[in-house]
């Protein structure tokens, strides 16, 4: 056959093969306000820059009339492009296409795109919109999501693993997402559940939809399942954009540097901390008027808004960010907010990102409910993740910094490699008022004006404990400084920790509290 004819057949069967599960089933996908698999990929990377390998691979059962059906690529797009000139290996799941099913072959393109990434050392991004396993299948389906299960926890901490739930993610497809690094939902249209509501009502007897069941709401809000929510496919794949503009390509590399730049006049570090301690207000401000450009990327900006986290830029350098949210229940650590910052530290931990911590808590949050939640068990997962880690830590005590609370938000004994205290900062095992009770009971109780003695006693603490003073003057505090002066001291003490190098005990890995 002419070299022609060859080419033309080739086009031919690419044409057949683009069309997916067919031009009806794409009419449906899209009435759902959803994209195509391929759309997904072409809108995420740059421009003309998609590779697609695999495209004629098509499954190879037998049973239940399976030999009888085409499946187009087996429901499954895998390649390799570009995103901001930077190579990503990708996969997306093709709904069209047996409801984007998961069968040996599908999961073995899979596989195959997530060696290349590890290989290689690049990102790996997964789009999930896919039913599930394929029932037809039976043990081989099930050996495939072993097969990506393996993979996702041999890659964590060597590559970034970014997840998008652009569609149905169910059964034991959700534990691959939940194994990456980030996820991405699309709200009305991320779906990600172990069973779904069908098999509620039938067990358990209770009506609940799918969007209150495992929606994109809920996954960032309640669950924690997801770091990043949009309201559109549009705006999510900008977000991961953003994302991409933060992170190192592995873990034997840096992020991207960027030109420095001032932050925005409008956020004067000065005006935004209340002289009254107890006052709320924004940390995110505070934030913004410490980084590059006030460009503040955060994450998980739904759930456990208590403590915030998110990536910055110091001097072009991305950073990354723990902050108390006095805001929101007054900046306590509790059971989510400590999966929430302690997963986080790890990940900049992994990835040579160092961390900036900004202190005002009045500790952990008490009560049965967080005692019965596993507060102890959780509350540890922080204290281990800010020791284990070896990248620069620097801390910022705003205000109040009571208790474990004090010890656990990268304190000097978790070995932070500078600690800075502001004029306003309070430092000791409780707060004052508290504190007062118990240290003057006696006299308090015995005064004839019992009210006025506290105020006294609370005043004679705070003189000579909730100051950063003490602090210093055991070497605790390398500097207390003006507000004025923290992007300085900043700046500096990332620059001279750029070489940091901490010698570890030789194990084969520690035991942290899961």
């Amino acid at each position: 056959m002419p070299l022609n004819k060859k080419i033309k057949e080739l086009q031919e069967k690419r044409v057949k093969v683009l069309l997916g599960g067919g031009e009806q089933a794409i009419e449906k996908q899209k009435a759902m306000g959803k994209r195509t698999a391929r759309e997904r990929i072409t809108s995420l990377l740059d421009e003309n820059s998609f590779n697609e390998y695999d495209m004629f691979v098509e499954h190879d059962a037998r049973d239940f009339d399976m030999d009888k059906k085409s499946l187009p690529s087996d429901g499954v797009i895998i390649g390799s492009g570009t995103i901001y000139g930077a190579p990503v290996a990708i996969f997306a799941q093709d709904f069209t296409v047996a409801g984007g099913s998961l069968g040996l072959m599908h999961s073995r393109k899979i596989t195959k795109i997530m060696d290349h990434a590890l290989k290689m050392r690049m990102p790996l991004i997964g789009i999930n919109d896919s039913g599930g396993a394929r029932i037809q299948e039976g043990v081989n389906s099930l050996a495939g999501y072993g097969e990506i299960f393996f993979r996702n926890t041999i890659s964590s901490g060597v590559i970034p693993q970014i997840s998008v739930i652009l569609g149905p993610c169910a059964g034991g497809a959700v534990y691959s997402p939940a194994l990456t690094d980030f996820v991405f939902v699309v709200d009305q249209i991320s779906k990600m559940f172990i069973t779904g509501p069908e098999v509620i009502k039938t067990v358990l007897g209770e009506e609940i939809s799918m969007e209150d069941l495992g929606g994109a709401r809920v996954h960032s809000e309640v669950t924690g399942n997801a770091h990043f929510f949009a309201m559109s496919e549009e705006e999510c794949f900008d977000q991961i954009k953003k994302l991409i503009t933060f992170i190192p390509w592995n873990n034997s590399q840096k992020a991207r540097a960027f030109e420095p730049g001032e932050p925005k006049p409008e956020f004067d570090i000065n005006k935004i901390v209340p002289a009254d301690p107890t006052l709320p207000y924004d940390v995110k401000d505070v934030i913004r008027a410490i980084v590059d450009n006030s460009d503040f990327f955060e994450i998980m900006e739904l759930y456990a808004k208590n403590l915030v986290i998110g990536f910055g830029r110091m001097g072009g350098r991305t950073t990354g960010f723990v902050a108390n949210q006095p805001l929101e229940m007054a900046g306590v650590l509790d059971v989510d907010s400590s999966d929430k910052a302690a997963r986080f530290i790890r990940y900049c931990d992994a990835f040579n990102i160092p961390i900036i911590t900004l202190v005002d808590l009045p500790g952990y949050l008490p009560g049965v409910d967080q005692e019965h939640a596993g507060v102890i068990r959780h509350g540890a997962k922080v204290l281990y993740a800010y020791s284990e880690a070896t990248v620069p830590k620097l801390t910022v005590i705003l205000r109040k910094a009571y208790g474990g609370g004090y010890i656990a938000m990268s304190s000097r004994h978790l070995r932070a490699d500078f600690v800075f205290a502001w004029p306003s900062a309070e430092i000791a095992v409780m707060g004052p008022e508290g504190a007062a009770n118990i240290i003057f009971r006696k006299e308090i109780m015995s005064a004839a004006d019992p009210d006025a003695m506290r105020k006294q006693k609370v005043e004679e603490y705070k003189a000579k404990f909730a100051n950063p003073y003490v602090a210093a003057s055991r070497g605790y505090v390398d500097a207390v400084i003006e507000p004025s002066e923290t992007r300085k001291f900043l700046l500096h003490s990332i620059e001279v920790s750029e070489n940091k190098d901490v010698p570890m005990p030789k194990k084969k890995h520690g035991l942290p509290p899961f």
